[in-house]
């Protein structure tokens, strides 16, 4: 098993460019199955969870072929409706495929999807959605199976926001008969860019980006072309890394408006920080102020910069609270950042308390999910002595070739056996 090896208390500097986003690549991915027409997309991350789909992907029928960030995948049959557990279990947004393989083929058998162990993620809102289409769901051992004779148009009203099961049933609709509206859905900037590119492929989608969406069914869709979207969780994650080592590092590629609840805090806390076009320049800043922080649907705090700015809050002054609404158990990696000398106090599943600024200190750790992972890897570039970083294929799963990154900007940090 592949481990990093991170030598820490070295101040960086240079340009890091930010790749596609992991989070709009997979939802394109999938959207090109529901035509039997090719298509093609640039600024694909080489990813872990790209490859993984991928691979579901031609399991169910899809041609794939990859060259230097583009992708190619026309799915003209989809052959396979019995979806692989070995697959499946390895990435949650193999969730997604419920949407092309019911709206073309009618029944799928989905195993229980996997992902990251950060809560019970249930799939009963995909279910819920699905029933609405007129969609026939029943349970067993291995999984669910879902049947239909056709996907009906209809209303939803999400209980709760979510982005995955906004986009599942968004696409679905692209195809189901009549017209289906989504209220209270899921406002992330990757929905407005999906929803593009469904229309540019001739789907009727409007609304995608507020909290109503209304999709006119269609009979068939085209295939497309179109360039995946900056990711602005590598953006900020990136930005954060300035804010605790930077001298300065200057993140390129980037929209800094997808950010803006993060520029907020930088502002509370007294971040050094400009902000250009499509980048960001962050330097390391003394006598930071501690703030308190609530993840929130967007536009709100994302719950994917919780960790790597929780890192950010144990460097600096004062004492604050870190609340996780989004998922329960998301918290439960800064016992690691305790071990690492961090003043963390756990109240309960959803709310820490940080004291800082705390000395880290070099250990021995295993990355317990991607967002954690990449903030295990910052709190080793800033403690003192050696850090070791064990289960990193979490961390390839979301960020490409990240040691390659660092090292350019003066980390010591290695990739080991």
């Amino acid at each position: 098993m592949q481990k990093f090896i991170i030598e820490g208390g070295h101040e960086l500097k240079g340009e890091v460019a930010v790749g596609g986003a992991k989070n709009a690549a997979l939802k394109f991915v999938v959207a090109s199955m529901l035509s039997s027409e090719p298509a093609t997309f640039t600024n694909v991350p080489d990813i872990e969870e790209v490859n993984r789909l991928l691979e579901l992907c031609t399991f169910v029928g899809s041609e794939v072929s990859r060259d230097d960030g583009q992708v190619k995948i026309q799915t003209k049959e989809i052959t396979n409706i019995k979806l692989d557990p070995e697959l499946v279990k390895k990435i949650r947004v193999s969730v997604l495929l419920l949407a092309p393989i019911l709206a073309r083929k009618g029944e799928v058998h989905m195993p229980h999807p996997g992902g990251c162990a950060i809560g019970q993620r249930p799939i009963d809102l995909f279910i819920q959605g699905f029933e609405k289409f007129g969609v026939k769901v029943t349970e067993n051992a291995e999984g669910y199976h879902f049947k239909t004779d056709k996907l009906r148009g209809m209303k939803f009203v999400f209980p709760l926001v979510s982005v995955t099961v906004t986009e599942t049933l968004m696409m679905a609709a692209t195809l189901a008969e009549g017209k289906t509206i989504l209220k209270n859905a899921a406002c992330e900037p990757e929905i407005p860019a999906l929803a593009e590119y469904l229309n540019s492929c001739g789907a009727k989608i409007s609304g995608a980006g507020t909290n109503t969406i209304e999709i006119e069914g269609v009979a068939a869709l085209s295939g497309g072309v179109a360039k995946i979207m900056p990711d602005r969780v590598e953006a900020g994650s990136f930005a954060i890394l300035g804010a605790l080592c930077g001298n300065p590092i200057r993140v390129t590629n980037c929209n800094p408006e997808h950010l803006e609840a993060l520029w907020t805090m930088f502002d509370r806390m007294g971040v050094d920080y400009k902000l250009g076009p499509d980048w960001v320049e962050v330097r390391k800043t003394d006598n930071l102020k501690a703030v308190d922080v609530v993840t929130h649907e967007y536009p709100g705090f994302i719950t994917d910069l919780q960790q790597p700015f929780t890192v950010l809050l144990t460097q600096s002054k004062g004492m604050c609270m870190v609340h996780e609404t989004i998922w329960e158990g998301r918290l439960f990696y800064t016992d690691k950042l305790k071990q690492m000398g961090a003043q963390i106090i756990m109240c309960d599943p959803h709310r820490v308390i940080v004291n800082g600024p705390s000395k880290l200190y070099g250990r021995k750790l295993e990355s317990p999910d991607l967002r954690a992972g990449f903030a295990l890897v910052l709190a080793g570039l800033v403690a003192e002595g050696t850090t070791t970083i064990e289960n990193i294929y979490q961390i390839d799963r979301g960020y490409e070739h990240i040691e390659e990154r660092l090292q350019k900007l003066g980390a010591k940090i290695k990739r080991e056996e």
